[in-house]
């Protein structure tokens, strides 16, 4: 038995895939290197990475940089617990962050995965509600075709009837939802949007503390794009009815979208925002929950006075050290004309797709290209063939997709598109 083959023995007599059952006959293809956009297997063959790790390697795997910023950090300390306790790298992180993203966001509290930093997010706005002494808004409003992660708080903003969770229904708590915006990205919001969001806030304000969506891009529900107008009107009405505006931005910040973070395409800001996934450049998991001074001074002067959350490994130094020299990439790199150019090419490369049969549409935002079918993809046999052509590309439902690297070039890029046209064809 070669080691290929004593891997995936091991593998499936053992072990648990996302979404999967133990013992599946699903196909899974042990990676043993991954270097830039390559994924090398056990086998010899290398795969183009489509996927940036569940959209979280912006750089590329193996960077130099990052290397040594880990390197550099675990000499000195791989860990020590936060409370009671800082360290260099999670204040410089912190300090950072509050620079980058939206000027409101002054506060930052870390957490070390993106469901859990969704579960701080609401848990700050209940408790926000509770110390100004209106406890009854304990529910939330959100989007259909959301999703924001699998722990328990939330699954009960992910949709309830076409997201993954359904089966659990009867012990989430149940929230408002409506529909998803139906305006277009680059279109004004139109009114029916607006007046859904408005006639659930006017019913049900007095129970909804905040109002949590993935601002412009939906990403695990769906892959949709819709109108950062829709944003703007959001933001206003939140306002007009006393309820806070929660951005889920862990699939989306970072440049994805071709703005640092996608409320960018908006003229609003949020109350508290989610980060995660690209935040350490997909070498170690990490997330933050950020917050305005007021939120953060209502709960730090209320009862108990202090916010209730405290994570093991909140602000993991060798994590902290991995986003800020993630982040020091990123910024000085001519990141946003590298995402237009990702964009035209996956314009140029991804569009044909559209004139198969079996495919609905083409939609391309960014460093983001999807592939919607008419009908769900068979998992077992595209992931093969997808393989099979050389490239790693990970479908779900109805959707063929391509999140790559910022460090991809054309020739890649064409590769993926192009194994995406045959293998659908």
């Amino acid at each position: 038995m070669n080691q290929y083959q004593h891997l995936l023995q091991l593998d499936q007599q053992f072990i648990w895939h996302p979404y999967s059952s133990l013992g599946s006959d699903m196909p899974v293809f042990p990676v043993v290197s991954a270097s830039g956009v390559q994924l090398k297997l056990a086998d010899g063959r290398e795969l183009i990475d489509g996927m940036s790790s569940w959209w979280s390697a912006i750089h590329g795997y193996n960077h130099p940089q990052m290397n040594l910023a880990l390197e550099n950090q675990i000499k000195t300390m791989s860990h020590v617990m936060f409370g009671g306790l800082t360290h260099p790298p999670a204040v410089e992180l912190a300090k950072t962050l509050v620079e980058i993203t939206p000027d409101t966001l002054q506060s930052v509290f870390f957490s070390d995965s993106g469901s859990v930093a969704v579960e701080v997010a609401m848990k700050m706005a209940i408790q926000y509600w509770h110390d100004k002494q209106q406890p009854d808004k304990q529910k939330f409003l959100t989007l259909r075709g959301g999703y924001h992660g699998d722990t328990f708080g939330a699954m009960s903003v992910c949709d309830p009837v076409t997201g993954m969770h359904g089966l659990f229904n009867q012990s989430l708590a149940q929230q408002f939802f409506i529909d998803t915006p139906s305006s277009a990205f680059n279109a004004p919001c139109n009114a029916n949007d607006i007046e859904n969001l408005r006639s659930v806030l006017t019913e049900h304000h007095s129970q909804i503390a905040a109002f949590i969506l993935e601002p412009v891009v939906q990403g695990a529900g769906g892959m949709r794009f819709y109108s950062a107008d829709y944003l703007n009107k959001a933001r206003m009405l939140c306002d007009e009815f006393n309820v806070l505006l929660i951005f889920d931005e862990i699939a989306t910040g970072f440049g994805r979208t071709g703005k640092l973070f996608a409320c960018e395409h908006s003229n609003i800001e949020p109350d508290i925002m989610c980060i995660g996934k690209a935040l350490t450049g997909g070498y170690l998991s990490l997330a933050a929950t950020l917050t305005t001074q007021k939120i953060a001074q209502t709960i730090s002067n209320g009862n108990p006075g202090v916010f209730m959350h405290g994570p093991t490994f909140m602000a993991n130094p060798l994590a902290c050290a991995a986003a800020n020299a993630s982040i020091d990439i990123l910024l000085n790199s001519n990141w946003q004309t590298k995402i237009h150019t990702i964009e035209s090419w996956l314009q140029q490369y991804l569009s044909p797709c559209a004139t198969l049969a079996k495919v609905k549409n083409v939609r391309i935002l960014g460093a983001i290209g999807v592939v919607e079918c008419h009908e769900a993809v068979e998992m077992k046999t595209i992931q093969s063939a997808l393989v099979e052509q050389g490239v790693w590309i990970r479908p779900f439902g109805k959707l063929v997709y391509l999140m790559p690297p910022f460090i991809i070039n054309e020739a890649d890029t064409r590769g993926l598109c192009n194994a995406i046209f045959s293998v659908l064809k």
